[in-house]
């Protein structure tokens, strides 16, 4: 399973560094246009901080199999979907009401976080 985590994570970080790349100069104009460069730089952000996290997960869950690791990397998955997708959507379509589901990314973010350390101290 560890396996599936780390090309989970490392999926994630090639993206995170391709999404934000991509905002920085194919983007850039539209971002502006929007006001939004700010909001695609956090989305960026929390992306490549939760992707590395489930690298974090995957090699702790190498040495120390858990099912709390397991879904730890999966929750951090849906995190980065809701959190850092709703942010990029709403940065490059300025649609307003995307901003709704952000929070549910960012409670998927502390619920993945809750998940580890409960991993760490029953495993």
């Amino acid at each position: 399973m560890h396996k599936k985590i780390l090309i989970t994570g490392a999926t994630f970080s090639f993206l995170a560094i391709a999404i934000g790349a991509f905002g920085a100069h194919g983007l850039h104009s539209i971002l502006v246009a929007y006001d939004r460069v700010g909001t695609f730089e956090t989305g960026v952000l929390y992306h490549i901080m939760h992707a590395l996290a489930i690298l974090i997960v995957g090699l702790t869950e190498t040495k120390k199999p858990s099912n709390y690791f397991r879904y730890s990397a999966w929750i951090f998955s849906i995190g980065i979907l809701m959190f850092s997708g709703s942010l990029y959507l709403l940065a490059t379509l300025n649609l307003p009401f995307l901003g709704m589901i952000t929070p549910i990314g960012g409670l998927a973010f502390l619920i993945g976080w809750a998940t580890y350390i409960l991993g760490l101290f029953r495993e």
